[in-house]
């Protein structure tokens, strides 16, 4: 088939790339000229994704990266996986009105459009369905079909590959449905139908809301177990013995990236929007996230003060700045926070990541250095935000006059745990 997938970013790419694999004609659609010029030159971008498996695609013709709208036309099934952020707390859907308004331009009978952003349920028939519908002057359900199929992208993760993770689809008819698990039954190895699309935009927020949750009671507990003399990663690690009725999350300086900062307030927005009720559990969890850099700038202020050492002049050293283990992404790490907060308290404050790009801008606060065993032995305090692989933690451990280690990974008489 002539596929488009609208959006070339951590979500899009690898479905175009793995759509082309498998037989497709696929259109790589992107507004950014930066991310095309480099999907063209072979360059790929997303972890997932190596730049020899773009390469490929691209040397055979089934692949190609364009900016140009006129490109998209003829498509017979559309993706859209474009971002869907928050903006002072409201859903920002822009980025779909758009790409429908685009696609509805080179709608023609018979294709169809499936929207992989996460959003909250009721998006595909309220807002996408519309907006195809009176760009193209066509019917949902008659002329075209639609549907919902979440993204369940988990960059970096080894254990779960992109084809492997089952998919849920679904569509705004049986026609829809058909079709749209037909065409996801040849690139995943599982997929799994629901009743309609308001199912599968919950199941997916049902499926980050969990997370979010787990990951907060776990976060305030550790605020908690320090003052009490308990080990909280002792205690969960205790916990997780039970083989049943118990599923381990672990603290860690807060929440980050592109799904669980911001999806679990796009259900809580829906419910105040729709009911006029607060969704109470994801509020408080945000709450608790939200203030974790807070709680670890404040252990790293007592460990310095018993030291005899203010924050203010103090030559504080960040490990691991993306906000996943082993992962290159920045989008709502906590790091950036901690380091602000250090950077008003006075602190000289550092970055370190090997994960980040050599000659890449991430726009961060902090100046970017290397790990070595030079600038931890010259910094006052080392925190560990992110355990990445490619760290040496045991010359952390030797070189380091203090660490606060947020993920429990080093020991010694010079370390101290979240």
């Amino acid at each position: 088939m002539d596929v488009v997938v609208a959006g070339q970013g951590y979500v899009g790419l690898p479905l175009a790339v793995r759509a082309a694999e498998v037989g497709h004609r696929v259109v790589g659609y992107d507004v950014d000229l930066h991310r095309i010029k480099r999907l063209t030159a072979g360059e790929s971008y997303v972890e997932d994704v190596t730049s020899s498996r773009l390469r490929a695609v691209l040397d055979s013709g089934a692949y190609c990266a364009t900016a140009d709208a006129a490109a998209l036309a003829g498509f017979d099934i559309a993706a859209i996986t474009v971002p869907t952020p928050l903006r002072d707390g409201v859903p920002d859907l822009t980025y779909i009105e758009s790409c429908a308004r685009t696609l509805g331009e080179h709608l023609r009978p018979g294709a169809t459009v499936v929207l992989e952003s996460t959003t909250y349920p009721g998006t595909t028939e309220e807002l996408l369905l519309p907006i195809l519908e009176q760009t193209s002057g066509l019917k949902g359900g008659v002329d075209f079909l639609a549907g919902f199929s979440p993204e369940r992208i988990a960059p970096g993760n080894k254990r779960w590959s992109f084809e492997g993770t089952p998919k849920l689809v679904s569509g705004i008819d049986a026609t829809s449905l058909h079709t749209i698990k037909g065409f996801y039954d040849g690139i995943f190895q599982t997929t799994i139908p629901v009743s309609g699309t308001r199912v599968a935009e919950m199941a997916k927020l049902i499926e980050n809301v969990f997370r979010f949750v787990n990951i907060s009671l776990v976060n305030e507990m550790a605020t908690l177990t320090a003052p009490l003399g308990v080990n909280i990663w002792e205690a969960i690690d205790a916990a997780a013995t039970k083989p049943f009725g118990f599923t381990r999350f672990t603290p860690g300086p807060g929440v980050g990236g592109h799904c669980l900062p911001v999806d679990p307030l796009f259900l809580s927005w829906k419910v105040q929007q729709e009911l006029g009720v607060p969704f109470r559990f994801v509020e408080l969890a945000n709450d608790v996230n939200r203030h974790m850099p807070d709680y670890v700038v404040r252990r790293l202020a007592e460990a310095l003060d018993k030291r005899n050492m203010p924050i203010n002049g103090s030559r504080i050293l960040l490990l691991g700045l993306t906000y996943k283990i082993n992962a290159t992404d920045l989008r709502e790490s906590p790091s950036a926070r901690v380091a602000e907060l250090l950077i008003n308290l006075g602190a000289e404050v550092r970055g370190a990541d090997p994960n980040i790009p050599e000659g890449d801008d991430p726009k961060l606060n902090v100046p970017l250095v290397h790990a070595s065993a030079e600038e931890i032995a010259a910094s006052d305090a080392v925190v560990l935000l992110m355990d990445h692989a490619r760290f040496d933690l045991a010359m952390i451990e030797k070189n380091a006059p203090y660490v606060l280690d947020c993920r429990n990974r080093l020991s010694g008489p010079n370390v101290e745990v979240l």
